[in-house]
């Protein structure tokens, strides 16, 4: 990782997680996918951010005719203001990583995670994300692609899945349907 100041590990929250499987949005080809969630407080991580996505400007100028475009479009975008309904980009940055790949997914000992419902959107991890320029149909901008996940803890589960021990409660088979 060293080699690629493209790359930073982003400690994060994550959200709209698709890690399992890819998902298409608004019929364009499916990927992989999260919202990595970044608190404005983590100063160190938004600022290797800045610096992987200014060293990708420099990278792609060849892709934009020569020089940086005044209209590009960035991945890292301020919680505050363009999710402000939503309480879990309050305070914080974010970007939108994917990939066409599967990313691996480990736990705290970069061990695989097998069982699906471990790692959600809600969950706190790192993901790992390498920066690079795209001018595709017009639009032209630096674009942030998943590499790998690693989840760290839990969290409270955000796209109001409740959790099935919180709903129900242990039901003698006497008093089903009784």
């Amino acid at each position: 990782m060293k080699n690629n100041p493209n790359k930073v590990i982003i400690p994060c929250r994550f959200s709209y997680l698709h890690c399992w499987e890819p998902d298409s949005v608004n019929g364009s080809e499916p990927k992989y996918s999260v919202s990595a969630i970044i608190s404005k407080s983590d100063t160190a991580t938004i600022s290797a951010i800045k610096a992987a996505i200014e060293n990708a400007k420099k990278d792609s100028v060849s892709k934009w005719g020569g020089k940086i475009p005044p209209n590009l479009k960035l991945p890292l975008r301020d919680g505050d203001i363009d999710r402000p309904e939503d309480e879990a980009y309050a305070g914080c940055y974010f970007l939108n990583a994917n990939s066409r790949q599967a990313p691996q997914v480990v736990d705290r000992n970069v061990k695989p995670i097998l069982d699906q419902s471990e790692v959600y959107s809600g969950c706190y991890g790192a993901i790992s994300v390498t920066f690079y320029g795209y001018n595709s149909n017009g639009n032209r901008g630096i674009a942030a692609g998943l590499g790998n996940i690693q989840k760290l803890r839990d969290g409270e589960s955000l796209g109001g899945r409740a959790n099935a021990a919180e709903e129900f409660e242990s039901v003698d088979d006497d008093d089903f349907l009784s």
